[in-house]
């Protein structure tokens, strides 16, 4: 009978327990593909957000290397211009010859407008005090004639070179010392 009792005891205690065990055991997990899929998805976002960060910062580096080029151009076109207008063309006493130094000062204002053809200038012409209003008014425009015609000699258009007589109406040093009387017998050129 003991026997029988424990052989009831196993039947009744150890198999559901073996029962249970095995269907308590760890099941196998699969991974959930979508959860990864999504994994991916992330970062290819991110690695296309990196990229066009990237992109973002090289143009505007592009950008700013743009601008300090342009406004680099714009100082030198400025300093030429000023360049250009600051060195004015003299005149011995009562003459309209263009001496040496002024024909090589011409040929380098010739060069510039070459290469700004979409350029015009006035040529003015100066004389200092002695002498009429009238023969000063004709030594100007005899000396800004001159200018004109050397230029026009070099290659720049008749119809960019504008030249006016001030005679010794706009002197550019006062006196009557022959210092102030040599820097107004001059021809300017303005930059229309």
């Amino acid at each position: 009978m003991q026997n029988k009792f424990r052989i009831s005891l196993f039947i009744l205690f150890v198999i559901p327990c073996f029962v249970l065990t095995a269907s308590c055991a760890k099941k196998k997990v699969e991974p959930d593909l979508s959860l990864i899929q999504i994994s991916d998805d992330e970062a290819a976002k991110q690695a296309e957000e990196a990229r066009l960060e990237e992109l973002e910062r090289q143009w505007s580096l592009e950008e700013e290397r743009l601008m300090a080029a342009a406004e680099e151009a714009e100082r030198e076109m400025i300093a030429a211009r000023n360049m250009f207008m600051d060195e004015d063309i003299y005149f011995k006493k009562g003459s309209c010859s263009l001496p040496p130094e002024a024909k090589e000062i011409l040929k380098k204002k010739a060069r510039w407008l070459q290469d700004n053809p979409d350029i015009s200038v006035i040529i003015q012409g100066h004389s200092d005090e002695p002498g009429s209003a009238e023969f000063n008014l004709a030594l100007g425009e005899k000396r800004a004639g001159r200018v004109k015609t050397f230029l026009i000699k070099l290659g720049i258009t008749s119809s960019r070179l504008i030249p006016v007589s001030y005679g010794r109406e706009h002197p550019v040093a006062s006196g009557q010392n022959k210092e102030a009387r040599s820097k107004n017998r001059r021809v300017h050129l303005v930059i229309e």
